[in-house]
């Protein structure tokens, strides 16, 4: 790594797709603060470094890599210093279209390289300065060096009450549709110690809930000092008892994956929210066997049911994909009931894109985009119904919110989230920052809820979230 800087100026990362990747790019920020200095810029006008993370679930996402590129290669060339890094799963996937497209770019790098990135850019910054070398190729690392990565990323340091914790990447799912497992890797858990060492120091810096992260959450299997595996329900019943951390989530989950032991979580951690993101794709079984999902509809709502019976107020979300190949109006219909019978919150929906590389790419597809198009619209629009309803359902309810911020709104309210994560802004002083309150909601609005302080300090009892019109 660099003994000195070689920039003058910040560092710009612009982030696409999940929340892996979110916590991936905080990494890529600590790491070239720690090596060379750059901080964070607003703006990449006014960076030396620009860095873009990418995802390849979606076509759309891939190709807003190739014109935000475009644009960034006309700054290069007022700019000839500047460095510009591609990474993520569109890196780990178009690494050599890229280069051929995207000349400008000095850096290619892939999800399990990104602890990598310093010894990139000096060789980077060789190749450029080499005059010697003619044709001056991006320096690229897509390859996949399993559980390296954490081993070298500086120590977790965060400026807010929440926090992101990756437990393990990759996937060993395979899926038709998805590209995943070609960009990310098989499924690869890191040591428990090191994940509660991690959320240890976290706690020590003031953060109150973690959310643990990965492709397939559920499917850790992390591998414990005296040589025993520490599932997800393990980890979980750890957690909760660090000092400081009070609130756990978990994102995102396979159904197959949902044990009897995590699902026992729900009536033994009264830390772990009352909020389950479990992704289905389709709700007909013909379409769940073409995806290879390896479960059936009837299998998913017995995990719904066994949660909701700990905890009768959960909030459930999910992914939807419509117009898969082969999807016909009945197989739609059958999504929109399982939708309707189990009442889901702030879902996530699109329309299928072909992934190269994928199973799913070479299915015959007849249906028109045109009724696909209907279908999503017809499918968001009961899922927006239900988000709307669960909201509204809110006001009159006292919630346990976790304040985190000063509101954007007024100078005299903070903001903070409900187990569902829902944003409350409510009239409270900063002091409550960091801080859990009952709050009861008196406006449900688009985006956010308004509410009203009920009672702060906290309160040791943990009280499970109220809803009505459920």
């Amino acid at each position: 790594m660099s003994q000195t800087t070689p920039f003058t100026g910040g560092l710009y990362v612009i982030t696409y797709g999940c929340q892996m990747n979110e916590y991936d790019s905080d990494k890529m920020a600590s790491l070239l603060e720690k090596t060379y200095g750059l901080k964070l810029v607003t703006e990449p006008e006014e960076a030396d470094v620009v860095l873009m993370n990418t995802c390849s679930v979606r076509e759309k996402a891939q190709e807003k890599v190739f014109s935000e590129l475009g644009r960034w290669s006309k700054w290069k060339a007022k700019k000839p210093n500047r460095i510009i890094g591609v990474g993520g799963c569109v890196a780990s996937q178009e690494g050599k279209v890229i280069r051929q497209r995207a000349p400008s770019v000095d850096v290619i790098f892939g999800p399990q390289t990104l602890h990598r990135l310093p010894a990139m850019i000096d060789e980077a910054l060789r190749v450029r300065g080499d005059d010697s070398i003619k044709k001056k190729k991006a320096v690229i690392d897509i390859s996949f060096p399993e559980i390296e990565k954490f081993d070298n990323l500086p120590e977790p340091e965060v400026n807010g009450v929440s926090a992101m914790v990756s437990i393990m990447e990759g996937c060993s799912k395979y899926c038709t549709f998805c590209v995943v497992p070609y960009t990310r890797g098989e499924e690869v858990s890191r040591p428990f110690e090191d994940v509660m060492h991690e959320i240890e120091v976290l706690a020590s810096q003031g953060v109150r809930e973690v959310n643990l992260l990965g492709q397939n959450v559920n499917a850790y299997r992390g591998e414990m000092a005296d040589g025993e595996i520490a599932d997800l329900a393990v980890l979980m019943h750890a957690v909760r008892t660090i000092d400081g951390i009070d609130r756990i989530r978990f994102t995102t989950s396979h159904p197959n994956e949902m044990t009897q032991s995590i699902i026992d979580c729900y009536g033994e951690i009264p830390e772990l929210v009352s909020h389950l993101h479990l992704p289905i794709q389709s709700g007909s079984d013909k379409v769940l066997a073409m995806m290879k999902r390896n479960h059936m509809v009837l299998e998913y709502k017995s995990t719904i049911r066994k949660v909701r019976a700990l905890r009768p107020n959960l909030s459930l979300s999910g992914d939807f994909i419509i117009g898969f190949p082969g999807e016909t109006c009945d197989d739609f219909k059958e999504t929109l009931a399982l939708v309707e019978e189990l009442n889901y919150d702030r879902s996530f929906s699109f329309i299928y894109s072909e992934r190269p590389g994928t199973p799913a790419a070479g299915f015959p597809d007849d249906e028109p985009m045109e009724k696909k198009k209907r279908r999503l619209f017809m499918l968001q629009e009961v899922l927006n119904k239900q988000t709307l309803a669960i909201s509204e359902g809110m006001i009159g309810t006292v919630q346990r919110v976790l304040v985190e911020r000063l509101s954007r709104n007024s100078f005299t309210e903070v903001a903070g989230r409900t187990e569902n994560n829902r944003v409350v802004n409510f009239e409270g002083s900063p002091e409550l920052i960091g801080q859990f309150v009952d709050v009861e909601i008196t406006e449900g609005l688009t985006n956010s809820l308004r509410g009203k302080l009920v009672a702060t300090p906290e309160s040791d009892t943990h009280v499970a979230p109220q809803y009505h019109s459920l």
